[in-house]
């Protein structure tokens, strides 16, 4: 399958509510290769399906090992928060601080329907935050601590090196 362009800020898409995914056939299966294809061709960290065009909650990310989330919704979140620099593929070229869960428990299904629940913190919480958010509509900047502290990719290599999005 091959990798599909990334929707860009202000396209409408990037705005709507995901519908779940009732069944897993064809179209499930080109959604997910197109997903991985596309993270693969970015050097990105995770992409939702709405980021290609598709509505459907459906999440992959690439942290040590590839990892797909079907339906994917967050159940608790720890009191505890962290603030980080957070980018998109959906805008590259800005960074900005937004405050996140330091904890939280997602739950969410495989490809073979089955119920999992993992506990992710630090930077695992954050993308999947991130992610999860993009299934709702809810893009990083919608979250951002402080508009005056938006910066440049440019700025943003200089003070920490090459970002990890």
């Amino acid at each position: 399958m091959a990798s599909r362009p990334v929707r860009l800020l202000g396209d409408p898409v990037l705005r709507q509510r995901c519908d779940p995914v009732t069944h897993v056939d064809g179209t499930t299966d080109d959604l997910v290769a197109n997903l991985i294809a596309t993270v693969d061709g970015s050097n990105g960290l995770g992409l939702a399906a709405p980021q290609i065009g598709v509505l459907k909650r459906v999440v992959f990310i690439n942290v040590d090992e590839p990892w797909l989330l079907v339906n994917p919704e967050i159940t608790w979140m720890s009191p505890e928060k962290m603030v980080v620099w957070d980018a998109c593929l959906s805008y590259l070229t800005i960074f900005f601080q937004v405050s996140k869960a330091k904890k939280i428990r997602v739950r969410y299904q495989n490809l073979d329907r089955e119920m999992k629940e993992i506990e992710a913190e630090d930077s695992l919480s954050e993308l999947l935050q991130h992610e999860i958010d993009h299934l709702d509509g809810i893009l990083a900047i919608d979250r951002v601590l402080d508009n005056r502290k938006i910066i440049t990719r440019e700025e943003y290599e200089k003070r920490f090196g090459p970002p990890k999005i």
